[in-house]
């Protein structure tokens, strides 16, 4: 952990905490990989759902169905979460609930429609919920000027924690298919693997990482007198954002640009598989590239993030998002494909930690697990947009996912535009006010 420099991180923090922080980066990164890019979305069009032309929107629909749940329920529980210091117990909650519901999709057989899509929705929401609470405790840990390289250091590793899981996965399902062992028997396998991966690798969390009121104190007068249930108090709490404009147009900017982000991770496998023919172990060698495209990128983004600027290191990243979606519109050999995986990959890990950290620049003390639930709306938003478009696209074109996935691009672009007019020095100004 030398990485960890100790004027990085605020006082009472110990080295040991970020590494229980960025173990569960590590841990519920498996999930993304395995179930949402790599497998299980490919597996649920083909087998699921038996290949029927609605398989893709159905699978989309889903998803957008676990994100309104998110959006619904998840600033209301960050509210809850900051006036109770109870982060770190939802946190285990939604834990349990993605690790369980992630072996269910495992037991789903081909045509039990209704299970899977059950399994999908739960297992998704706690994911998102999950992340949005893990997320929270990045200002308590790191300071102001460092919220990049740490917010950068924990995505790399979970990276690592993705490419663990589809490592493993990939190597079983290579044995499965040299043994004659069908999709509809090897694929369950890989999901009881990820869910195992999830549970065993978020234990330090829980063991090191500390439950602080906020900002390593207690909770201060402001978030004591919220008297918002976590189930009513999504309204409450966009009032409460009213009074930090840069923070609101960045949640705008978060959720144009998510969503494009949202289409590669839910239905890049499934463009592969359609568009150039790729198969299931070819499929998961090209998501096991790009998360280590995505570790770099979110490493080495994290020290130039934090020299030249937030706002400019996301410009950045999002310009590299419009040039992937061209390059894999004009690709029709797998090479150029893989290389537009590996730009992908690159702005991947660099876009999603520097919204991460930027949130934590724009979001006052007091208020980080409800103003995190903000931008879990927004993200969550952003996922039903993105690949619902895509799969719209799809139907109106009679499948032509080239045209889905160019298409994607015009999120990229009017996510830089947004950003454009945020002014960050503004915005923490104002929330180191209250």
């Amino acid at each position: 952990m030398a990485l960890f420099a100790r004027d990085m991180l605020n006082d009472g923090v110990a080295k040991r905490e970020v590494f229980g922080w960025a173990m569960y980066d590590f841990a519920n990164s498996g999930y993304t990989t395995v179930v949402l890019t790599a497998v299980y979305n490919a597996y649920f069009v083909s087998v699921i759902a038996q290949g029927a032309a609605s398989a893709t929107l159905i699978w989309t629909s889903l998803l957008a169905l676990s994100n309104l749940l998110v959006m619904l329920i998840m600033p209301g529980l960050g509210a809850y979460a900051d006036r109770r210091s109870a982060k770190k117990r939802l946190l285990g909650l939604m834990t349990l609930g993605c690790v369980a519901s992630t072996v269910g999709l495992g037991l789903a057989g081909q045509g039990e429609l209704a299970w899977a899509a059950a399994a999908v929705v739960i297992s998704n929401t706690c994911y998102a919920c999950g992340e949005a609470l893990i997320a929270a405790f990045l200002p308590e840990l790191a300071r102001r000027d460092s919220l990049g390289r740490v917010s950068g250091w924990g995505w790399a590793f979970g990276y690592f924690g993705g490419m663990l899981a589809l490592g493993l996965s990939l190597a079983y399902v290579l044995y499965a298919q040299a043994a004659g062992i069908p999709a509809t028997e090897f694929v369950p396998v890989t999901m009881y693997i990820t869910a195992a991966v999830y549970a065993a690798a978020a234990l330090p969390t829980f063991l090191l990482l500390r439950e602080r009121g906020s900002s390593g104190s207690a909770a201060p007068a402001a978030a004591t007198r919220l008297k918002v249930s976590a189930w009513a108090g999504l309204g409450a709490s966009w009032a409460r954002a009213k009074r930090y404009p840069d923070f609101l147009r960045f949640l705008l900017c978060g959720t144009s640009y998510q969503a494009g982000i949202a289409v590669v991770i839910a239905l890049a496998a499934v463009y592969a598989e359609q568009t150039l023919g790729f198969t299931q172990a070819q499929t998961m060698a090209l998501v096991f590239l790009v998360n280590i495209a995505s570790a770099v990128g979110a490493f080495g983004f994290g020290y130039y993030e934090d020299r030249v600027g937030h706002q400019r290191a996301l410009a950045f990243t999002l310009a590299g998002w419009t040039g992937m979606t061209l390059l894999a519109f004009v690709a029709t050999v797998p090479w150029l494909f893989w290389m537009a995986a590996v730009l992908a990959g690159l702005c991947m890990g660099s876009s999603q930690s520097c919204g991460r950290a930027l949130v934590g620049a724009l979001t006052p003390s007091d208020r980080l697990a409800e103003f995190y639930g903000l931008w879990a709306f927004a993200t969550r938003l952003a996922a039903i947009i993105g690949p619902l478009s895509y799969g719209i696209v799809t139907v109106l074109t009679d499948g032509n996912h080239r045209l889905a996935i160019l298409s994607t691009g015009a999120f990229f672009l009017l996510g830089w535009w947004i950003l454009s007019g945020v002014d960050v020095a503004r915005g923490q100004a104002v929330a180191r006010a209250e």
